[in-house]
């Protein structure tokens, strides 16, 4: 089920690239248009808290002036704010869908999962108690709804729905105190989502510059199609006979009230801690973390630097070798992706050691057994183009391909493969050719491994791919699990590439 949901993820994801260029994709930069459209709710919100007035006397006065007199400005800036915060819930709701079914979401990663479930009730504060502060129709029904469904948790000395039994029974200094509730809670949204996002290296926060104006300008035309406006003013003294509610924030207050307030909160923290184990229902096959070896450690951070997860740090040096530094691994953050394998300069095939050990090492998936998978595989090609295709195991099932000018060798990631071993297998003539592939650009499961696997081969990245590899003899298609068919498309035209190519390849005297 979880890959034929992945499946309809990436063909929505497709078309959508051909809208909006992979560039552009919003689907593939969700968390980031979360904080884009924070950052506008918060610039909003500031605007209006200027000429808003916390009195509860004059609070509906002062936003209509924002809303009708000062409609160019204030008008515009209220409907801004309601329809960020609006986007906000779809927002994260895919995110977490995109999270869950791309198997993103365990092991290590339960923190940032577990940290965004916890987020949800921030964010739900912020938007039920801003519905509060307008203090028209809807306003009267969400506090009296609100205080009601709190009540109904036997915890308060005295009914806190007694404030709004009438128009007498309304306190001005209760209501500055939900003005108050209302400017607390997004900024302890902040600090969450900032913690949210701290095992991550280089997290996106900010969408592309014209993604992001694009979304300002749909959200501004609409603000001026259609703004954003009260529903009369609030009347303690008389039940609303209809109002326009807001399914984004409100929809847990008329089960509230048309069952009870107590099957309100089961649901609403039943659906929370369900959410939460998730990462544990059931629970992530543990594979052996990456391991140091100090023998072949230099300390030079590049394993580090790699970590998409923060999960290697450097420490003094403890063997007495004439180094610095040493990598060191915390078991707790790392995922077994093997980015930093591919890092380390110390994995690399024109060893002379017959088992040689890299600086940092995956147990299940050692450095030497690569190279040896390199020239095992290669001994079975047969043909007149031989390819070897390099896959993430969270990249397309290759098990249909049945081609003898092609041999598959799986990783746990793209990003582990070091240059060096493309280097081997091409120079070392054990393949014409090398072909990269696994999950859709700009969306790897382990976040940069796609990314930096291509800065290395362009030489942008340590470790380099040396410039005598032939660059044309290296290939690559993000498939992701559903694009077979492309990947198919483009392993033929590479073969075609390669016949039209000289036989001879590069040599270089490697000792």
């Amino acid at each position: 089920m979880r890959r034929a949901a992945r499946i309809l993820f990436e063909l929505i994801d497709r078309w959508s690239e051909r809208v909006f260029t992979p560039e552009l994709n919003p689907l593939v930069q969700l968390g980031a248009l979360v904080w884009y459209c924070y950052w506008i709710v918060i610039v909003s919100g500031i605007y209006l808290y200027i000429f808003f007035d916390t009195g509860i006397t004059r609070a509906y006065a002062s936003v209509e002036y924002l809303t009708n007199v000062q409609w160019y400005a204030g008008g515009v800036m209220r409907s801004l704010h309601r329809y960020a915060s609006d986007a906000m819930i779809p927002v994260v709701t895919l995110h977490m869908a995109r999270e869950f079914v791309m198997d993103r979401y365990r092991g290590a990663r339960w923190f940032a999962w577990g940290t965004g479930v916890v987020l949800l009730w921030f964010l739900y504060a912020s938007g039920i108690t801003g519905y509060w502060v307008v203090w028209d129709r809807l306003a009267q029904y969400v506090a009296v709804a609100t205080t009601e469904w709190f009540d109904a948790l036997g915890i308060f000395g005295k009914p806190i729905a007694r404030n709004f039994l009438n128009e007498a029974a309304v306190s001005g200094r209760f209501f500055t105190l939900m003005s108050f509730i209302h400017i607390a809670a997004p900024l302890l949204l902040l600090f969450g989502m900032w913690i949210h996002i701290q095992r991550h290296v280089q997290p996106r926060v900010n969408p592309p510059v014209k993604l992001a104006a694009g979304i300002l300008a749909t959200l501004t035309a609409l603000s001026l199609i259609h703004p954003a406006t009260s529903q009369g003013p609030a009347n303690l003294d008389i039940v609303p006979a209809s109002i326009g509610l807001d399914w984004f924030y409100l929809i847990i207050l008329p089960l509230a009230d048309r069952y009870s307030g107590e099957l309100a909160w089961a649901v609403a923290l039943g659906f929370s801690l369900l959410i939460f184990l998730l990462p544990w229902l059931p629970a992530l096959k543990q594979t052996p973390v990456a391991q140091v070896d100090l023998e072949n450690c230099n300390g030079c951070g590049r394993c580090a630097n790699d970590c998409p997860y923060n999960a290697i740090t450097l420490q003094n040096r403890t063997d007495g070798k004439p180094y610095k530094l040493q990598s060191s691994v915390n078991p707790g953050l790392c995922l077994s992706c093997g980015i930093c394998v591919g890092a380390c300069h110390a994995a690399s095939p024109f060893r002379r050691e017959p088992q040689f050990i890299a600086g940092i090492e995956l147990p299940d998936t050692p450095a030497a057994g690569l190279r040896d998978s390199i020239v095992l595989a290669s001994s079975g090609l047969h043909g007149d183009i031989r390819i070897l295709l390099f896959n993430c195991a969270a990249g397309p099932d290759l098990s249909s391909l049945d081609d003898p000018e092609l041999a598959v060798i799986a990783l746990p990631c793209i990003g582990m493969l070091p240059p060096s071993m493309v280097d081997f297998a091409i120079i070392n003539n054990h393949a014409d050719g090398v072909f990269l592939t696994g999950c859709r650009d700009n969306d790897c499961k382990y976040r940069h491994g796609i990314r930096w696997m291509q800065e290395r081969i362009q030489r942008r990245r340590e470790p380099f791919l040396r410039e005598i590899v032939p660059r044309e003899r290296i290939d690559q298609y993000w498939a992701g699990a559903s694009d077979l068919a492309g990947l198919t498309l483009r392993l033929s035209a590479f073969k075609r590439r390669l016949r039209a190519m000289p036989i001879d390849n590069p040599k270089t005297d490697h000792a």
